[in-house]
């Protein structure tokens, strides 16, 4: 069995408005940095025997607070990344609505099969988004038996792990929060994944961030 600490980036500026990020490499902003921060110190105690990222900024960022405790170096990995959303990126959910209103109706209906418009980069169903994170998580792990790994991704992939783990259909409503910086815990064995606890926010209370500022 190896256990998955599963953790989403810091808050951007973008998180903070709406506006869809995917594959577009924002940076955390100050708020994002302090959750990161908070992050770490609150894992600072644990085993960790392995750290991994999505190549993208704000989820390096985030492992890389978390590394400073452990003395460990992030590994990085593009199929981590966050779903690619073609030509949505960049654009806030009514900027979407208003020039894409057919496209943006089949994702809020979840139509795990449907591809938004390509923009600069090809866009994804979701359908092909969690078979490519979750083969992910399933890979590191494999590679990790018995240990412990930090994996600090993107929203959509710890939707992705959640669905996996309690064998939720690709097509139903998102139910669940996904907040930044929060700490989500899996075992994978068998190539499975269970879930152990979600949501972990407790490092994040108002509080816990002003001593660390």
């Amino acid at each position: 069995m190896t256990r998955l600490v599963l953790i989403r980036h810091g808050e951007t500026a973008w998180n903070a408005v709406r506006r869809l990020q995917g594959h577009i490499d924002i940076p955390l902003n100050a708020e994002g940095e302090r959750q990161a921060a908070a992050l770490g110190a609150a894992l600072a105690d644990e085993r960790i025997d392995a750290i991994v990222a999505s190549d993208l900024g704000r989820a390096r960022a985030t492992a890389q607070a978390v590394a400073r405790h452990h003395g460990l170096p992030v590994h990085e990995d593009a199929r981590l990344r966050e779903r690619c959303y073609g030509a949505f990126e960049g654009l806030d959910y009514h900027e979407i609505a208003r020039r894409y209103p057919d496209d943006f109706a089949a994702w809020q209906a979840r139509a795990v099969d449907a591809v938004m418009p390509a923009g600069e980069r090809v866009a994804e169903s979701f359908r092909a988004f969690y078979q490519r994170t979750t083969a992910a998580l399933l890979d590191w792990a494999a590679r990790h038996p018995g240990q412990t790994l930090a994996i600090v991704a993107h929203g959509g992939v710890l939707e992705c792990a959640y669905r996996a783990a309690l064998e939720l259909p690709l097509g139903t409503p998102r139910s669940f929060p996904i907040r930044n910086a929060s700490i989500n815990r899996f075992r994978a064995a068998d190539g499975k994944v269970a879930l152990t606890s979600w949501g972990e926010i407790a490092h994040l209370d108002p509080k816990a961030l002003d001593e660390l500022a």
